[in-house]
């Protein structure tokens, strides 16, 4: 599971080119949307979306299940 989050990690920096950040920096337990770590929003998401798409070959819908997953590294890794 360590080596998914920390690939989850890589993917979020740089699928959203967050320059001022390293993936190791990015708690796997903390929120990626709103007042969360990375305070992300609905373009970020919309990007993100697309992107672990992309890397891990899985459909994510446009639904309240996907907005879980996406809640934090850690949901996203077990999703995954």
């Amino acid at each position: 599971m360590d080596e998914l989050i920390q690939r989850v990690q890589t993917v979020i920096v740089e699928g959203l080119h967050l320059e001022d950040i390293a993936p190791g920096d990015i708690d796997p337990d903390e929120l990626l949307f709103g007042d969360g770590q990375l305070g992300l929003d609905s373009v970020d998401a919309l990007e993100l979306v697309l992107e672990v798409e992309r890397q891990f070959g899985v459909q994510l819908e446009d639904n309240e299940a996907t907005r879980e997953v996406l809640a934090s590294v850690r949901t996203l890794a077990t999703y995954l």
